[in-house]
């Protein structure tokens, strides 16, 4: 048994095959693929009908590349038809190969991919059909005209293709420059070195001007997506602000409800027992209503706002916000109408979207208008009736001297137009023609629905 073992046993010493084997196999696997992928990108256009520069803002810049290849065309046409006359070939053999070699360039502007395979093909059979071996002086690979056209094509490849497409375009230039100047010529011939260099280079940094370019777009589409996400971001902040202090509103009708409810038993005499079980399931209903707010209201909260206890402000509190303001060096005057006092109540809603349209609107001044002299008015007219808060502010004249004590919430016009639309109102804003801001809101004091 041990000698079985010891023969069917590898030798000590002696090394496997399998290893280098393996090896071997995936180094041709890797060539192959990435030979694929050349060739996979001399034949797959990135963006087959997209101008050159069709997405530039300015005018001029668009049209710019249909103007350089009609105007390269037109002369290298006739330079390349001579040069290919002087070595030999018929008029027309001549102007044929000239014409396909530099009208590609046309092409370049749109499908410069295509336009390259037309203008490299031409090049290489024009050198092969003007190969005279009974000639002295035999002629360049590449001619000059077709050395300007090839770096236009190599320009045009570089500003659309990606990276694989342009080393493939690379190579096989180099490839065909060694073929067309090896062994052809009678004397030495450097065309197709020179080519194979500038076509390198102008790929280069055709190559890092594209790639700057589209970091450049990308940076501002993201910055575009960034801005929008930020506004609907902040419209959710301010609605959920809304919807936080909108419960202290509805939760102190809510309560009002359910103390009469369970009091009117004990408050009015003679109640039938049917009314007394009504009223009694009004108040359940409410007292329901409120547990099932304050959850709600812990799901709103974050806990930045966890210490949001106080109650709601309104119009009484308008005067704090005119002394904070005049702190902050703001010269700022406040008028309330006797209109509004006439009214009476108003709805809570009411007095506090006023509140913080005022309290918004004085923030932005201090912000944005240092030392401007504001005038805050609050008035009532109309039929139905309607609260019209305005606050008016002239161009800044200076810096404030000391912070404002109450800011807003941040959102400037978006927390006002929310809060207008909270109740149903309306609301103007804009500069005005001698320098200032003018806000301007119409706040209903009765409902829509009411009103309808």
């Amino acid at each position: 048994m041990s000698s079985t073992s010891s023969a069917n046993a590898p030798s000590a010493g002696v090394p496997s095959s399998s290893a280098p084997s393996t090896a071997h196999e995936g180094l041709l696997a890797a060539a192959r693929r990435q030979v694929g992928g050349l060739l996979r990108a001399l034949v797959t256009p990135s963006y087959p009908a997209t101008p050159l520069f069709s997405q530039s803002p300015r005018r001029w810049l668009r049209r710019m590349p249909y103007g350089v290849a009609m105007v390269l065309t037109a002369i290298l046409v006739p330079s390349s038809a001579q040069a290919l006359s002087d070595y030999g070939e018929s008029g027309e053999t001549a102007t044929l190969i000239a014409v396909a070699q530099t009208t590609p360039l046309l092409l370049a502007v749109t499908r410069p991919l295509q336009a390259w395979w037309i203008a490299i093909l031409a090049n290489v059979l024009g050198a092969v059909m003007v190969l005279n071996p009974g000639m002295e002086n035999r002629i360049w690979p590449w001619l000059p005209a077709g050395i300007v056209t090839y770096l236009f094509l190599m320009l045009a490849l570089a500003l659309r293709e990606p990276r694989p497409a342009l080393v493939a375009v690379w190579l096989v230039t180099g490839g065909a420059g060694l073929a067309l100047g090896t062994g052809v010529t009678s004397r030495s011939d450097n065309s197709g070195v020179l080519l194979f260099v500038l076509s390198g280079v102008v790929l280069l940094i055709g190559g890092a001007l594209r790639e700057r370019g589209d970091v450049q777009r990308r940076l501002a589409e993201q910055k575009t997506i960034s801005e929008a996400e930020r506004a609907h971001r902040t419209l959710l902040e301010e609605r959920t602000r809304i919807a936080r202090e909108l419960h202290d509103v509805v939760a102190h009708h809510m309560s009002v409800i359910t103390v009469q409810a369970d009091s009117a038993p004990y408050r009015i005499d003679g109640l039938p027992p049917d009314a007394e079980r009504e009223f009694g399931s009004i108040a359940a209903t409410a007292r329901e209503s409120l547990a099932e707010m304050r959850r709600l209201l812990g799901v709103l909260r974050s806990e930045e706002t966890r210490g949001e206890r106080a109650p709601q402000p309104g119009l009484d509190q308008v005067h704090q916000l005119i002394e904070a303001t005049v702190r902050a060096g703001i010269p700022t005057e406040l008028t309330i109408a006797d209109a509004v006092a006439a009214l009476g109540p108003l709805p809570q809603a009411v007095e506090l979207s006023a509140y913080r349209i005022v309290q918004e609107a004085l923030a932005n001044v201090v912000r944005h208008a240092p030392g401007a002299a504001t005038r805050v008015s609050v008035s009532a007219a109309g039929d139905p009736a309607a609260l019209t808060v305005l606050v008016v502010n002239g161009p800044p004249t200076g810096v404030p001297t000391t912070p404002l004590e109450t800011t807003g919430t941040g959102h400037g016009l978006v927390g006002m137009v929310e809060r207008v639309r909270l109740v149903g109102g309306m609301l103007d804003t804009g500069p005005l023609p001698e320098g200032g801001f003018r806000v301007a809101a119409r706040l209903p004091l009765i409902d829509l629905d009411e009103a309808s």
